[in-house]
Formats: structure tokens, sequence, C-alpha cells
């Protein structure tokens, strides 16, 4: 089957932004993408981890930015724009993850995660998508999760808000690739960084950060839409959503007791 994105396998001329790149899966791929030739743009709120990746490689350049401040994000872009002159891929990882259950979720908290998760990313869109499309090629990457596939236990917020991503990236492909965008859905399994760290239980088939940002280029190169690993775990996840509910949450009602 033909990939639903254009192939490509040379990263030299690549101008790739990524979007929450201090620590975890997106510093990962910051190395990797720069280890594959490709021009990075790098931004975080810390700017001393945005620094020592940019200082550890010439085509690597740190932008500060809080995902959270809509303006921000403006300026944060027009920085990108006046170093490498445009943005062929934005790769958006920022995140905020608390396990929970659902008696346990602060609303505070909630609105947070869901703002650095979901909102964040419109801010990131109305800024970057206006010169891609006018242009008529360019790529948006969203990190979302398998988490997002079912309803699980201790993804009370998290859950949600991955899920809101994976439709979030069917629209934008509907709406973009006819323009000549690409969009690309990761949905990782779990992935050993400081977020998960937080988890007090057995986290099944877990890779690393590196692990993952090799998995996630690679799918990128091939075209692929969606970009999700380890397959032994994610094809389990997926054949999951296709069991009637009382089937479905007999499963989920187990996992819990494990």
């Amino acid at each position: 089957m033909f990939p639903l994105n254009p192939p490509f396998y040379d990263w030299s001329s690549r101008r790739v932004w990524i979007v929450g790149a201090s620590s975890g899966i997106g510093a990962a791929l910051a190395a990797e993408a720069l280890g594959a030739g490709a021009s990075v743009a790098v931004s975080a709120r810390s700017k001393e981890a945005l620094l020592a990746i940019a200082g550890a490689h010439k085509k690597a350049f740190a932008v500060q930015l809080d995902v959270l401040d809509e303006s921000a994000w403006t300026q944060a872009y027009q920085e990108v724009l006046d170093h490498v002159g445009g943005v062929d891929l934005l790769i958006f990882c920022a995140a905020d993850y608390r396990p929970e259950r659902s008696w346990e979720v602060v609303p505070g908290m909630a609105n947070r995660m869901l703002s650095v998760n979901v909102g964040s990313i419109y801010a990131g869109l109305a800024n970057v998508l206006p010169e891609m499309i006018a242009r008529g090629s360019g790529g948006i990457a969203l990190i979302a999760s398998v988490a997002g596939y079912i309803g699980l236990p201790n993804a009370s917020v998290y859950g949600p808000s991955k899920a809101a991503l994976i439709n979030l990236a069917e629209v934008l492909y509907n709406d973009l690739h006819p323009k000549g965008i690409s969009v690309y859905l990761v949905n990782p399994g779990f992935v050993r960084t400081r977020l998960t760290a937080r988890n007090d239980f057995h986290m099944p088939a877990i890779l690393t950060a590196e692990q993952a940002a090799k998995k996630i280029l690679k799918g990128i190169s091939c075209g692929h839409f969606e970009i999700h690993f380890p397959w032994r775990f994610t094809i389990f996840m997926k054949l999951a959503q296709l069991l009637p509910y009382r089937l479905r949450f007999a499963l989920i009602g187990q996992l819990v007791k494990t």
C-alpha cells in the first residue's frame, strides 16, 4: 500500500522545529534529527536544557517558549524564521502528565494538562500553517499516545487529551493533505521519561526515548500517517478497541487488578 504522506530519506535540507525538546522524546528527536543532517530549532521553557542541545551541534538553534503563552508563539516562530528561513516539519512534543483516577482529579491541574497537551497546539498551527499553505509543502507531527485508544485507568485527563490529538491529526490530514502538507500521528506505548517515572505500576514493553525517536523519524521518512510502537503492545491495544464494551470493560477491570 502507498504511504499517506510523501516519503523522503534525505534530512540534510529539512528545517525541523521541535516544541517540547528539553527532555524525553523531544530531546531524543532533536539529537536524532541533527544526526541525520537536519537543521533543528528546539523550544521549551527550560533555557538551560535548550542551550545544552544547541551548544552540542552547529545546526541546532534554541528558542525559549512557554507553549501556554499564545503571544510567545509568534515571537518564537519569527526567531525560527530569522535563523533557518522556514519550517519544513513542526513536531509538537510538549506534554504534561499526572497519573490519577477520576476521583483524584484536581480541576486546575486538569485544565493545565489539557491546555499543554491540546490547547497549545492551536497557537502553533495558527502561526505555522499560513506559510506552509502558501508554499504548498511542510509537515505537522503530533505526539499522541496509545492512551488515547481506549479509556485506561490512571489516565483520567491524560488519556482524553491524547484521544483529542488522535482526532485532531485525522482532521488535519483531511484539511491539509490536499494542500501539500503532510500530517503524522505518533502513538507511542510506554517510553522511559521523567513523566512516566511518576507511574507506580508495571509498564509493559517500555522503550527508551532514544529508541522511540529512531522509530518516529523512520516512520516520518517512510511517509506513514500513524507511527505506533512497540508493535507487540500497540497491536494489543488496537485489538482492544475492536472489542464490544462489555468485553473491553472486563479487560480493563482485569488490568486494574493486576
